[in-house]
């Protein structure tokens, strides 16, 4: 499949310090200061989707990296969604939705599901391409087993994999996610 125009998927590995220096630029402006360095790891290890401008800026991007997940003792590899984000000046122009459909065939081709944690603001856009809301309980894995994070309920959308309504899920622990 040939990316639109202006549309680049890579891998990490692939990426230059320079251009990965650019992307965190890019997502802590794009967040308002609110894009740590834990939000940056999670970013990384995966494959990136970037839109350019016709002068090279860097208009959005996105990306998608592995992790496990338990859900009714079962473990999938799923494609985790990080880091998607548009330039302020050039939201809703369908940018979102150009990086979205890049991550989401990755999401299908390589993975047993999707999911991702929304915002507020970004929730409209995955519930408008069809993904689904996690309505059970959400944990992550800690040094000292499952720990709840109700904060992640009702903002943890998945796309594909089992009923979104069948149980908890149990993410693999990361650093950021449990204090």
């Amino acid at each position: 499949m040939t990316p639109p125009a202006g549309l680049r998927t890579a891998h990490t590995y692939e990426l230059t310090p320079s251009l990965l220096g650019g992307i965190r630029a890019f997502l802590d402006t794009a967040f308002d200061g609110e894009f740590g360095d834990e939000d940056w790891d999670h970013t990384l290890g995966g494959v990136h989707v970037l839109v350019r401008g016709e002068g090279g800026d860097l208009l959005a991007h996105g990306a998608v990296v592995q992790r496990r997940v338990v859900q009714a003792g079962r473990s999938y590899r799923v494609g985790y969604v990080e880091g998607v984000a548009v330039r302020a000046d050039r939201r809703r122009e369908g940018l979102g939705g150009r990086v979205m459909a890049a991550l989401e065939d990755v999401v299908d081709r390589a993975y047993a599901f999707g999911a991702l944690s929304a915002s507020e603001s970004g929730a409209g856009l995955y519930a408008s391409r069809g993904w689904d809301v996690w309505t059970g309980g959400i944990s992550a894995l800690g040094p000292r087993g499952p720990l709840p994070l109700p904060d992640e309920e009702g903002g943890t959308y998945v796309r594909g994999g089992p009923d979104p309504h069948a149980g908890a899920l149990l993410f693999d622990w990361r650093d950021g996610d449990i204090l």
